[in-house]
């Protein structure tokens, strides 16, 4: 199934089945450019009625501005797009709309104040007599909801929903205008196991009923189930297409990447020094019903497994001064840690990359260099000035070890990739030198090639003596990197296991509350 102009990029799997079929949506040589950089550069994608397209790439590749032209976000620079053969032109998110077209995007767009039917027909509320006629808001609201499987009351503030029934509320958003082509962008990022499930649900009972759907995703064992087709960009071109059996893991990172990812895990397991982070009944804030206590030691890269709302993201918040510990003692290398804030934390070597690197991690206005130095703040002492000298040349320094793709130390990071600004956090806290660093989910929404550099940074940095503690829900991650894993259930610490004994059954048997059946748990050093 192919309907581009010109010649077909190299390393194009396609599905020969579909070769006959007309096209629902397809563009041609799309390009756009942005202030110093080309994002896409005469992209070709199609797709058909009923189908689920994966498009992946790394960050950067070009796969959101590609998205947002298809959702009149943006606009194009060059290209023609048609729908069902004819050529369509989209200069609003209106035009979109009128043409079938909606984007769910990855940061939800709801007025959480209001009610479900209220975000359904926002800007399209049914009158009567000049009113807002509530009676068919919440039976026509009733219907589209039915259709995503949502058993909610339409008249439930949208505050009060979790986030994966607000992900079905948005989609049943873009079904109550008639769209046929439905674009979710990172779809399962904040949801649960349950919560992804049903929308897997979702997502195939949609495509029985001929939407089609362009799906994009990190998460690769999810476009290989979901996916009939598969899309790739690399550095905003086509880097080409796989079908059927094709879909597989190895070729969709070949296609993104450029090249084999082989042994993408590759944790060499160090001889711990001594322990430089202890926590001795410790009570958190947001479970204080629990006691937790373990060590982190030198040369260590000790994962935190748990299911969402287990509390993991609580403790790192706690360790680093965000919130106040009730009760308990924090050790770092042998001297009590008295932490009422952040700053004592990072006064005694502690780092912490939070989940969400766009709210916490990062001053999105700011350059990169403004970032990178924003723990450190370098003065000239003699004027009592921002020693700029100084900040270039950490902000260098930081960008080469970190690998960090942008123009200049002066670019905005808001005009980063994921993959990109995540470094520029943790380039932040390594210009601090620290002793212990707490890392929250930190490959969340970033890119295979992204990930692999991460990995390679946290081990670079345990063979420098760092103690590490991450949190992370994909399981292959937790198994792939840690010497040893806490598990977390309820608050509190369900088990640990050593790396000889992990493996996902286990994992989950902790995560879950159940104790292991087979194996002993394993204590803290």
């Amino acid at each position: 199934m192919n309907n581009w102009d010109g010649n077909r990029p190299a390393g194009i799997l396609l599905d020969m089945a579909n070769q006959s079929k007309v096209a629902l949506l397809r563009v041609n040589n799309v390009t756009k450019q942005f202030p110093g950089v080309r994002a896409l550069s005469q992209v070709n994608l199609s797709l058909h009625e009923a189908e689920v397209l994966a498009v992946l790439g790394e960050n950067g590749a070009g796969k959101s501005t590609l998205m947002k032209i298809l959702a009149g976000v943006f606009p194009m620079d060059a290209g023609r797009m048609y729908m069902r053969g004819q050529e369509i032109r989209i200069h609003s998110v209106e035009d979109a709309l009128q043409n079938g077209i909606a984007l769910i995007h990855q940061e939800l767009n709801l007025a959480s104040n209001l009610d479900v039917s209220a975000n359904i027909f926002l800007g399209r509320e049914p009158l009567r007599y000049g009113l807002l006629d509530r009676d068919t808001m919440y039976r026509e609201a009733r219907r589209f909801l039915e259709m995503v499987g949502l058993k909610v009351s339409p008249d439930r503030l949208v505050a009060s929903l979790p986030i994966g029934q607000q992900q079905m509320v948005e989609i049943a958003k873009a079904l109550s205008v008639n769209a046929r082509v439905l674009i979710m962008d990172e779809p399962t990022s904040s949801l649960s196991h349950k919560e992804t499930e049903q929308l897997f649900n979702v997502v195939n009972e949609l495509k029985s009923k001929s939407v089609s759907i362009v799906y994009i995703s990190h998460r690769l064992s999810e476009v290989k189930r979901l996916a009939d087709r598969v899309a790739v960009l690399r550095d905003g071109s086509n880097a080409g297409e796989l079908a059927g059996d094709d879909i597989t893991y190895d070729n969709m990172v070949r296609l993104m990447v450029g090249r084999d990812v082989s042994q993408y895990y590759q944790h060499t397991p160090l001889s711990p020094g001594g322990p430089v982070l202890e926590v001795e009944d410790l009570v958190v804030e947001a479970n204080p019903h629990r006691k937790l206590s373990f060590k982190i030691h030198s040369g260590e890269v000790v994962g935190m497994a748990g299911l969402v709302g287990a509390g993991r993201t609580e403790v790192l918040q706690t360790l680093f001064g965000v919130t106040p510990a009730l009760s308990g003692s924090i050790t770092v290398d042998g001297q009590p840690l008295e932490c009422h804030s952040p700053a004592d934390a990072i006064r005694r070597g502690m780092a912490l990359a939070p989940e969400d690197r766009k709210r916490q991690g990062l001053i999105m206005g700011m350059s990169v260099r403004q970032n990178t130095t924003l723990a450190s703040l370098y003065y000239d002492q003699r004027r009592g000035l921002l020693n700029h000298p100084r900040e270039k040349l950490v902000a260098g320094q930081m960008m080469q070890r970190m690998q960090i793709k942008a123009p200049s130390d002066t670019q905005v990071v808001q005009y980063l990739s994921g993959g990109n600004q995540q470094k520029v956090v943790l380039g932040k806290w390594l210009a601090r030198k620290p002793r212990v660093l707490l890392l929250d989910e930190p490959t969340r929404g970033i890119d295979v090639g992204a990930k692999q550099e991460i990995y390679r940074l946290m081990e670079e940095l345990a063979g420098e003596g760092v103690a590490i503690l991450y949190v992370s829900s994909e399981l292959e991650e937790i198994m792939g990197l840690a010497d040893r894993v806490l598990v977390v259930h309820d608050g509190g610490i369900s088990g640990e296991l050593s790396r000889h004994a992990l493996t996902e059954e286990s994992i989950m048997q902790l995560a879950t509350g159940n104790p292991l059946l087979n194996e002993p748990q394993e204590t803290s050093q």
